[in-house]
């Protein structure tokens, strides 16, 4: 029973490294990718800066570090956590010594599902706010394409009613 313990905890220490590697790793590019577009800028000429350009980047869309986060980190954990609990249960029911050595699991299981489950809280905390900023963004964004096309429309209800009285103008001259 031992070794089948051992085992899962040097899975459990694969998987943990990989996923450690795989974060560095994106940290790394997050970095490159951050520092890559200030150095072309600085060697280009200036250019006319965009509002698009000064927006937070959560308020972009696409992809964020932390929807990689929540995907690569999060939802691998928690599956971790929730199929080793399973599987303890499963191998429960079926194996009486499992039933003996219960509370090393449950202690196992209470081990890994503390840290994930703040670290959980914390990353869905931060998704919450990214994803409430992206939905204020998209609000403010859809108001101005709505005052623009109020705009364009007054504009083009002057331009006609400027045309018309200098049609009528016209007409009365002759």
């Amino acid at each position: 029973m031992i070794e089948w313990a051992t085992t899962m905890l040097e899975m459990l220490a694969i998987v943990s490294a990989s996923a450690g590697m795989i974060f560095i790793l994106l940290m790394i590019y997050a970095v490159v990718k951050k520092i890559a577009p200030k150095q072309r800028n600085k060697s280009s000429k200036k250019e006319e800066v965009r509002r698009t350009d000064t927006m937070s980047k959560e308020a972009k869309e696409g992809v964020t570090f932390n929807d990689i986060f929540m995907f690569m980190i999060a939802v691998p954990l928690v599956l971790l956590w929730v199929g080793f609990a399973g599987f303890v249960i499963h191998s429960g029911l079926g194996n009486a010594a499992v039933l003996e050595n219960i509370e090393a699991y449950t202690t196992l299981i209470a081990i890994l599902g503390g840290p994930a489950l703040l670290i959980i809280k914390d990353a869905l905390d931060v998704w919450k706010q990214e994803q409430a900023e992206k939905t204020a963004f998209y609000k403010i964004k859809a108001q101005a394409v709505i005052d623009y096309n109020d705009t364009v429309l007054k504009q083009a209800q002057e331009i006609e009613s400027k045309q018309q009285d200098q049609e009528h103008k016209m007409e009365s001259k002759k």
